[in-house]
C-alpha cells in the first residue's frame, strides 16, 4: 500500500491503518528501536508506542515522508527507554558507543540551555551532513542517528569495517573543525 493510502487511513481513523503500517514499516521501526534499545521486548513495546503516537499524532498534520515521521517518534521513545534503563551507564550497546563518539566534537553544545542555541546547533550539524558527499551522509546518518552498529553499516554499503571506522573518523574530526568555525563548540 502506498504511503499516501496509509496516511488516508489514518485521517479516516480506520483500524486498517495501524495494521497497513505494521506491514509495510514494522520491521524498519524495530531495526531504529533494536538499534538503540539492544532489546527486542524493548524494541517490541516502541513499535507498538510508535504506532499509538502516529494514530494520535495524524489527526493534525499529514506528514510529508511517512517513514521519517515513523523513524523519528521510534527513535524518540528508544532514546527515552534506552535513558531510563541505563542511567548509570549499566549498558553497553551501540547507543552509549555512538554518543561517546560524538562527545569529543561536540562537548558542552549539548548542555546550551535556551531553544534558540539549540536550534542553531541542530541547524548547524544539519548544514554540516548535507555538506558531507552521499557515502559519508549515508554513514553518519547511519551511525549518528539510526545507531546502526558499523557491523550493519559496513554490510549495507558493501564494504568493509575498517573503511566504515575511517569515514566516522574523517568526519568526526570534520564536525569538529566545522563546530569549531561556527563557535558552536
Amino acid at each position: 500500500m502506498e504511503d499516501a493510502a496509509i496516511v488516508e487511513l489514518y485521517w479516516q481513523r480506520s483500524d486498517t491503518a495501524i495494521s497497513e503500517t505494521d506491514k509495510k514499516y514494522g520491521r524498519y521501526c524495530h531495526t531504529i528501536a533494536y538499534n538503540i534499545c539492544a532489546d527486542h521486548e524493548d524494541a517490541e513495546e516502541c513499535v507498538n508506542d510508535t504506532w499509538f503516537k502516529a494514530w494520535n499524532l495524524m489527526p493534525d498534520k499529514r506528514p510529508a515522508a511517512l517513514p521519517g515521521f515513523l523513524g523519528a517518534i521510534t527513535r524518540n521513545l528508544a532514546i527515552n527507554v534506552f535513558r531510563s534503563r541505563h542511567r548509570k551507564k549499566r549498558g553497553g550497546g551501540e547507543t552509549a558507543l555512538a554518543l561517546d563518539e560524538l562527545s569529543e566534537c561536540i562537548v558542552g553544545s549539548m548542555d546550551v540551555a535556551r531553544e534558540y542555541e539549540q536550534k542553531e546547533f541542530e541547524s548547524a550539524i544539519g548544514d554540516f551532513v548535507a555538506s558531507l558527499n552521499e557515502t559519508e551522509q549515508k554513514v553518519f546518518v547511519s551511525r549518528y542517528y539510526f545507531l546502526s552498529s558499523i557491523e550493519e553499516i559496513a554490510d549495507r554499503l558493501h564494504c568493509t569495517q575498517g573503511k566504515v571506522k575511517s569515514i566516522l573518523f574523517r568526519v568526526r574530526g570534520k564536525l569538529r573543525i566545522y563546530l569549531q568555525e561556527e563557535g558552536l563548540c
